[in-house]
């Protein structure tokens, strides 16, 4: 079995007063906003009432951590690409997300480092997949897609801790500046899907050696920040694996999550409420259930 290295994902207590609740299917949900919309439409008085949705997904299978040697002739051995299989896990775990969902997916913001980009690359073209194979195992298998389906961005605010932490010393760049070539990553992404409007919540990355807490909370900033700045679309954050287990313990109060597997993913939701501006929307619930998608915690109570 191979060794994990340390940015697989550090156990967080940290906790915030928030709950839970299971999503519904896509056309229900459509309906029921298409009837409030025409009520709203004959009467200004009338509150529109919704839930929007956020997936909190980690990245795939990434290559240091099944061929140790790569990073020997690597150029930038703290930016892993996936292996193949993290690639299909990526891809099923996109279409898995169309399938059960209940929900449709508006957009997508991902962390600049390359596995979330791939990551993001795969799940985005099953999300897209026009009269999708079956058999398709990776978006090589998909045969036209549908961009309109779904809009990317790349978000600073998603990317790895910087910090010791989670990038060993002796792979980190020299001067302790991640450089990244963002046109070149967008162009990872399936034609037509990438946002160039997309202002980012964090315009600068963060500092190497931020703290552990520090990176925790934006996480926690990002995750809210971009919920508010789209309270209308339901969106899906490709992201690592501390940031996932934010989503969860950042929301759920008194949780500590122990464990985010490879394209773990968490689900948030929360009513928006529409009758003036600006919208009002409540508290986040984590609908995720310990172990159900890769995402295992437990309450605080159970470390005595």
């Amino acid at each position: 079995m191979a060794a994990r290295l340390p940015n697989c994902f550090i156990a967080s207590i940290r906790t915030q007063n928030y709950t839970r609740v299971k999503t519904r299917d896509r056309q229900p949900l459509i309906r029921r906003e298409s009837l409030i919309l025409k009520a709203t439409a004959m009467d200004s008085s009338v509150t529109k009432t919704y839930y929007q949705n956020v997936v909190v997904m980690r990245h795939g299978d990434r290559m240091d951590n099944f061929d140790p040697t790569w990073v020997v002739t690597a150029e930038r051995p703290w930016d892993p690409p996936l292996i193949h299989d993290g690639l299909v896990r990526a891809f099923r775990t996109g279409r898995a997300l169309r399938a059960h969902l209940g929900f449709p997916i508006h957009r997508v913001f991902v962390s600049p480092f390359l596995r979330c980009v791939q990551t993001a690359s795969e799940a985005v073209a099953a999300l897209c997949a026009v009269d999708d194979d079956p058999n398709a195992k990776s978006a090589c298998g998909v045969i036209s897609i549908d961009p309109s389906k779904v809009k990317v961005s790349i978000e600073y605010g998603l990317c790895e801790m910087l910090s010791r932490e989670a990038i060993r010393l002796d792979v980190a760049p020299k001067d302790g500046i991640f450089r990244f070539d963002v046109p070149q990553l967008e162009a990872m992404l399936p034609s037509g899907t990438v946002d160039p409007t997309v202002e980012r919540v964090y315009k600068e990355l963060p500092q190497w050696e931020e703290t552990v807490t520090g990176s925790r909370t934006r996480y926690e900033q990002t995750i809210k920040a971009l919920a508010d700045k789209y309270p209308s679309e339901n969106l899906l954050l490709v992201t690592h694996g501390e940031g996932v287990g934010v989503s969860v313990s950042g929301f759920l109060e008194d949780t500590i999550v122990v464990e985010v597997d490879y394209c773990a993913y968490s689900e948030l939701r929360r009513p928006i409420s529409c009758k003036y501006e600006p919208v009002a929307a409540g508290k986040f619930e984590v609908l995720t259930q310990s172990g159900k998608t890769g995402v295992t915690y437990y309450p605080t109570s159970n470390l005595t």
